[in-house]
């Protein structure tokens, strides 16, 4: 299969090649421009301006020559009476290739190739339909990282309730913990007030017998005592 003499191939093969490029040829012709890949604009370019360097002769010859790639014969007529007669004062450069930016889909570079209006440049039309698209372009962009910051900020609001609830639902466990460790201490508290208090109230309960004895016994001794003085007294009283 032959190469391509000028970049990448277009198309399954060289037929399909050439019936490729001769329908874009035919349309760039009808319509004066046409938006397609940057790779296919850049093929198509040498190839059109042969043929307007054909339509520019005039003749029989180069009519024949342009019928075998173009089979559209009111494309034919306005080569040969528009454009050609347009160029005759011009040696090549009839057409002009603008990016526009890059396709959607497949994210192939874009370009609009078009024939340039009686040989002067007609470029504030095509720029500002590249400046249109790339707007467009940054619009679609910016909305597609807004939607996306709305959605990050959804998943985090729903995060931060989660986690209020998660708190609210451990807060009654902490306060029934905090409540049960509490009167575990008091009650360790109380046990340990009511064993300080044991030994002195057996203390206490040990004494106070001891106390009633010693009591008992101070009144008898004294009438012992005084018994033995009232009877010395009797006696010298009887004398």
């Amino acid at each position: 299969m032959p190469k391509p003499s000028k970049g990448p191939r277009l198309g399954s093969g060289p037929a399909h090649e050439r019936l490729l490029l001769g329908t874009l040829a035919t349309q760039l012709i009808k319509h004066g421009k046409i938006e397609t890949t940057l790779v296919r604009a850049k093929r198509l370019r040498p190839y059109v301006e042969k043929l307007i360097t054909a339509g520019k002769k005039g003749d029989l010859a180069a009519r024949r020559r342009v019928m075998k790639v173009i089979t559209e014969k009111g494309a034919v007529h306005s080569l040969f009476t528009e454009i050609g007669p347009r160029f005759a004062q011009r040696n090549g450069g009839y057409t002009r290739i603008t990016k526009i930016g890059i396709r959607k889909g497949d994210a192939a570079d874009m370009a609009v190739i078009e024939i340039i209006a009686e040989g002067t440049p007609d470029k504030k039309k095509v720029l500002s339909q590249a400046e249109a698209i790339a707007k467009r372009a940054a619009k679609a962009e910016s909305t597609k990282k807004a939607a996306a910051a709305r959605v990050a900020d959804r998943s985090a609001a729903r995060a931060k309730v989660a986690e209020r609830i998660a708190s609210r639902a451990a807060a009654p466990v902490a306060t029934a913990k905090k409540s049960s460790k509490k009167a575990s201490d008091e009650d360790a508290t109380e046990s340990a007030s009511l064993e300080e208090s044991a030994p002195s109230a057996k203390k206490s309960a040990t004494k106070a017998p001891a106390k009633k004895a010693a009591a008992k016994k101070a009144p008898a001794k004294k009438a012992a005592k005084k018994a033995p003085a009232k009877a010395a007294d009797s006696k010298k009283s009887s004398k």
